[in-house]
Formats: structure tokens, sequence, C-alpha cells
């Protein structure tokens, strides 16, 4: 469900940190119902790992007892889908959102994690991957030891701000630049991103790129709005920060002087981040430059120092991602005093530090974070948020148990069959619009034909035996995690692409379509009961996990992933009478989205997700393209209560999308995430199939039967 992936594959994008802050990194992981984030070693032998789960019995493939009545489906297909699971759900205290089918199968494969991780942590015969994941596990584990020592290694990065003192007249004088690729590796979110990318204009070489970042809310519009509710925002960041600061122990003053100054700096650079809609565009965030560029629009930052820093003192090709941004960067580094810079700094060491500091550090940001931006009422187990550091610092060895217990070759096998059926759909697809021209339908197909698809697990693992871990310190173990993926990413740049590297470990809940590979990603973490049984042939699945993964495909034709050829290059491919029709038919989503409400006053935003919506249209449409071929020629009966093979086909799809979200959760959703809300991807993609309306025999004026609906794909 994540769209394609524009932004740079930075040294943190999954790491023990998460990119945006840990804070916010993890609320969104807990809360988007989905989840987020090499020389093989053969994984454990079964006998040392928990046993291959049992095969659970296949429940209905819809439930009628959370069927809602007293509404007619083509009003409201959601409700009516939806209805009964809606009002007898509570959400779990310690969650900001909660999904029927996504966050019950987040929380087995958490539970099979755990498993996994308890007996790593004890097993004295463990191989050396295990050994490690035992160690991060077991030291985060430890509430005590751990966290006294975390504070230690905390100490020392904050001695290294404290003790930097600018030669000269500038206050980012010599050993400046140094000390902000230092933090970097460390896990630091400050400044601006540095990392490695594919080459939008050449998909065959990996470059550097550097991107905005360094805000500690979760979005430049939270720096700029003038409504009462980001102003009250504000406030409370800037005492959030300052109780953050006295914790680390500074005076009370001295704490209120540092949140002053890092309010100021962020604010700074987020009047100069490029909004999110204007970042979907993969034009404006490509602007290749090389370092004597580079040092021209930014001179008061030292890059040579920083890349030799960094270990990379040869890059010379560069993607800066927003040259705005990085112009109120180096104002920012005139205007500013060493003082408030060290200050900013130092926040943002502190603040990825939290997880590892100990129960008022934790509380304190939960107080603020997941409250504020989740409603969350209580803190998650510490043996969840433990697996999830592991899962971001070392997830494909982690990953490794996961599939041999909860996947495995067979669900591979029947996982590609079922790509394989939505393929041929989205062949049938493009083949028949009718607002495509001949060399623009040829170019289609052979990008399609070119499509690469990953499932269940990589090819290749990914080899972690330069990562050192012990169980003295879980900070010092992030920062460790942190570096390693850092210097993995950079390690990059100059080499031709490789294919085989997965963005997210095979045990996450989430699926990607990558533009600049033409690649989709299914991970075996999704391909589970309810929405795919790996060992069952159940062609309703098509209208569960068939929507998901034709939802990825379409992703190749939004209007984003449209842009980038069959081989992965930015270059434009439509004849100008065919790219002007398409335009015309994203318009009508984005008009159609737009009058979506989410809370009284909080509408969607249709041009931010107008990306994910045509996935979700186009997705709807192969799914069930799909399930018509594959029921042709042995049709299903009748469901129970008499549904129709093809209403059957379209609650399961429905069913699969049941979501509660807390309101201040559903606010932020409105403001950061490409994604409309579940009822809107639903009844959204439904009002623009005709197959819906057919189904249901919807009349002519109905909510979801509009008299003019729209279609891209």
């Amino acid at each position: 469900m994540a769209s394609g992936r524009y932004i740079m594959q930075t040294g943190r994008s999954c790491s023990a940190f998460g990119r945006g802050g840990a804070a916010l990194a993890a609320l969104l992981a807990l809360g988007t119902e989905v989840s987020s984030c090499a020389t093989p070693r053969a994984p454990a032998p079964l006998a040392q790992r928990p046993a291959r789960a049992p095969e659970q019995a296949a429940p209905p493939a819809i439930d009628l007892s959370i069927i809602d009545r007293k509404v007619d489906p083509c009003q409201d297909l959601y409700q009516f889908s939806c209805g009964g699971w809606l009002d007898a759900t509570t959400i779990p205290a310690d969650r900001p959102a909660w999904s029927r089918t996504l966050s019950e199968i987040n929380e087995r494969n958490l539970d099979t994690l755990r498993g996994i991780l308890e007996h790593d942590a004890v097993s004295a015969g463990a191989d050396p991957e295990g050994r490690k994941l035992g160690d991060l596990y077991a030291a985060c584990m430890d509430p005590n030891q751990a966290e006294a020592a975390s504070r230690a290694t905390l100490a020392g990065e904050m001695a290294l701000i404290a003790d930097f003192s600018p030669r000269g007249a500038t206050p980012t004088g010599p050993g400046f630049a140094a000390l902000v690729a230092r933090l970097h590796r460390d896990g630091a979110d400050e400044l601006f991103d540095f990392g490695s990318q594919q080459d939008f204009k050449d998909a065959r070489r990996m470059i550097a790129a550097a991107d905005q970042a360094g805000l500690g809310l979760p979005d430049r519009d939270y720096y700029l709005a003038d409504d009462a509710r980001a102003a009250e925002i504000r406030l409370r960041y800037q005492a959030y920060v300052a109780s953050v600061f006295r914790l680390a122990g500074s005076s009370d003053a001295l704490a209120r002087e540092n949140a002053g100054a890092v309010f100021t700096i962020e604010t700074a650079l987020a009047r100069a981040s490029m909004p999110r809609d204007q970042r979907r565009d993969p034009e404006n965030i490509y602007h290749l430059v090389n370092r004597d560029q580079l040092v021209h629009l930014v001179p008061r930052f030292d890059w040579n120092e920083y890349f030799l820093a960094l270990g990379r003192p040869e890059i010379d090709s560069i993607n800066m991602v927003s040259p705005p941004f990085f112009q109120g960067l180096n104002d920012v580094l005139t205007r500013m005093p060493s003082s408030a810079l060290r200050a900013y700094l130092a926040w943002h060491v502190i603040e990825r530090s939290i997880p590892a500091l100990g129960s008022a550090f934790v509380e304190a940001e939960f107080a603020f974070q997941a409250h504020t931006f989740g409603g969350q009422q209580a803190i998650l187990p510490r043996w969840k948020r433990c697996v999830a550091m592991v899962d971001g610092s070392m997830g494909q060895a982690l990953g490794k148990g996961f599939v041999a217990a909860r996947f495995g070759a067979a669900g591979k096998s029947r996982a590609q069959g079922l790509v394989a059926a939505l393929e041929a759909a989205m062949r049938d697809d493009l083949e028949e619009v009718a607002w495509m021209d001949v060399p623009t339908r040829a170019a289609a197909l052979g990008k399609l034909a070119a499509l690469q698809n990953q499932t269940g697990y990589p090819a290749r693992w990914r080899d972690y035996s330069a990562l050192v871990v012990d169980r003295s310190s879980d900070l010092a173990n992030r920062m460790r995690a942190s570096a390693f993926e850092m210097d993995r990413q950079l390690a990059k740049i100059g080499r031709s692409v490789d294919r085989d590297d997965w963005v997210m470990s095979p045990q996450t809940v989430n699926a990607y379509y990558d533009p600049s590979l033409n690649e989709m990603v299914l991970p075996a973490g999704i391909l589970q009961p309810p929405l795919f049984w790996p060992a069952r042939d159940s062609r309703l699945a098509f209208g569960a996990i068939g929507v998901i993964a034709g939802h990825e495909l379409t992703h190749g034709f939004d209007d984003q992933g449209r842009k980038f050829d069959g081989q992965g290059n930015l270059r434009e491919w439509w004849t100008p009478a065919v790219e002007r029709a398409f335009n015309d038919s994203v318009q009508c989503v984005v008009s159609q989205y737009d009058g979506y409400t989410v809370l009284p006053g909080v509408h969607v935003q249709g041009k931010l997700t107008a990306g994910e919506n045509i996935a979700d249209m186009g997705g709807l449409r192969l799914g069930y393209r799909a399930f018509r071929e594959a029921t042709r020629a042995s049709p299903i009966g009748a469901g129970a209560e008499n549904f129709t093979p093809e209403q059957q086909f379209f609650v399961t799809f429905a069913q699969s999308w049941c979501t509660k979200r807390r309101d201040e959760y559903a606010r932020l959703m409105a403001t950061v995430d490409v994604h409309a809300p579940p009822r809107y991807r639903v009844n959204g993609a439904a009002a623009d199939l005709e197959g819906f309306r057919e189904a249901f025999a919807c009349h002519a004026g109905a909510a979801l039967a509009p008299a003019r609906g729209c279609r891209v794909w």
C-alpha cells in the first residue's frame, strides 16, 4: 500500500530510529493499518526456532455477523459491510487506530517475531546472526542496566556537541560539518537528510541525494498554519522540548531557552520545505548537481568536510531534492548563533534516543507525540517496542525465521500465481482503455511486461556480519545499527543498482511499488490470513490481497508512476494528447476525493492522495477482473443468505478495510497521509466501478452510482 518511493534510500530509512523522528515514525507505523521499513546465511534449523505455525481453519469468505442490514450497500458499501464491527470494536488503549484485518495480522506477526527473539536471547547455541538478534532484544528489554548504560551513551554524544566551539567568525566553522556527519550516522535527523538513491534519469546507477529534514513536528504545516489548533500544538511542542531538556539535565531557564532556539530553527526550515503535494511530482524533486554547485548553493556548510567525515570524500554527483530548502538552510546557518545551533543538534540527538532512555523520557514523549497526534491512552508494552526496534535494525535477519514459520515456498508459489492473474487483468485493461493511442498503449504494455515482481521474501538475504551488537547499551546498539545502515546505503553511491535489495523486511504488513525499479514487492508479512491463505486456493482472495496487489500494479501507471518508463527512467513516453486525457481523468479523481469529509472541518486532500486513490480504483478493477476470469470456467455458488459470487467479492473487499481511528489520528492522517481514510478507499473505488453497481443493482443517483464516475484505468 506504499506508493512509489521517490524519497532517497537514506541510511536511516529502515534503521532503528526511522526517518522523521523516532516518535512520529513509530506512531505512523502503529496506526496506518499497515506497518512500516548481502551474503546470505541459511536460516537456523526449525528445531532451534519456534515451530512452523499450524495452518488456521479458513473462516467463511465474508463475516455475516458484522453486516449492517440497515444500510443500502449502494449508498455506503463500507458501512454495510463493516457496520457491526465498527459498533462492537474498541480501539486498544495503546493504538491510534485498529483494523479488522491488517492490525490483527500485525499482532500475529509480532507474536511470531517475539517467539523468535525470546528464543535467540536465551539460546547459547544460536548461530552468530541469531546471537545478534538475541542481544539486541535482550538489551532493549532490560529496563535497568541497559537504560543506565544508554544514558551514559547519550552523555558522550552530548559532550561532542557541547565541546564544539567554532573557530573564526561564523558559528559553523571547521568541525561543524564533521559533527553533523557523525550525528547523521548515529541516527539523528538534523538540518537535512543525506543518503543514496537511484538516479531518476539513469536507472542503472546509484547517486547521492540530499533532502529536506530536521523537523520535530509531523509536517511543515504545523509550524506555519494560522488556525487555533496548530497554534496550540506549537506551544505544547515547545513545552515538551523544554521538559525533555530538563530530564536530560538542563536547568529550567536553559531548557526554555533551548526549546525556543529549536523552535526558531525548525520554523525556518519548515518555511523552506516543499509541501507534500508538490513532492508528488518526481520532476519537482530531481535536481542533479555536482560538488561545486552544491557548495555554491549552500556555502555556509563545509560539504568537503562532511563527505570526508562520512568516509566518502569522492562524492560528486548529488540530487539536491529541493534547492529552495537548502537555500533556507544556508540562511539558518548564516543567521543563527552557535549556541542555538548546539541546542538544535542536542535536541535531535536526545529525541532520537528517547526510546532507550527510560520511563521518564518515554512517558514525556508519549504525552506529547502519541497522545496529541494519535489519541492513545497507554504506551505499547515494552516487548512490542523492542520487537519493532530489532525489526528496524536487523529486519531481514529476523525475517528468515518468520518466513520459515509463517510462509515458506508454498506460500510464495501461490502468491506468484495470484500476481500473474492480476498482471493478465492489467494487460486486458491496457488493451481496452479508450483514451490511449497506439504508440502510448504499446509503451505501456512494454512497461507491464518489464515489471519485476518480488513476493514473500528476497532472493538474497542481507549480510549483517559487520554490525556490532552487545548487551551493554540499548542506545549504543541503535546507533551502531543506524551507522551500519547508512554506511550500507552510502556504499551504493557510484555503483550499479542492486535489484535484489528490499526496502521492507519480509515480515512487514505492507506492500510497495518502486517506479525506478519498475518493481512490485509483496512481503510475506501481508500475505497472511485472512487476506491470503498460503496453503489454500480461495478465489475470493482476489477481493482481499488481490485488490492490494492490483493497487501496487496500478502505481506503475498512476500520476507519478506513469512518468517512469519500463526501465525505471524518468522521461516522457506519452504522446501529448494522451497525457491531456490522462490528466483530465486524474483531475476528476482529485475533485471526487476533495469532497469527502474526514471530521468536521477536515477534508481529504484530493491532490495529496491522488496517486493512492488512482491505485485503489485500479486495484479494485483489476481484482474484480481477475476474479471474474478465475470463476468463468468453474463458477462458485451463492454464499450464505444468497449473496451472489460478485456480491461476495465486494463485501470481502470492503471487510478487508474495516477500520476505526481516533479523531486525533484521523486529523493527523488528513495532513500527512497520501492515502484516503479507509471508508473512502472502499466507497470511492466502488463508486467508480460499473461492476459494483451491476452486482448490487444500484439505481442511478445512489451515492455509489453517480451519474458521472471517474475512471483512469
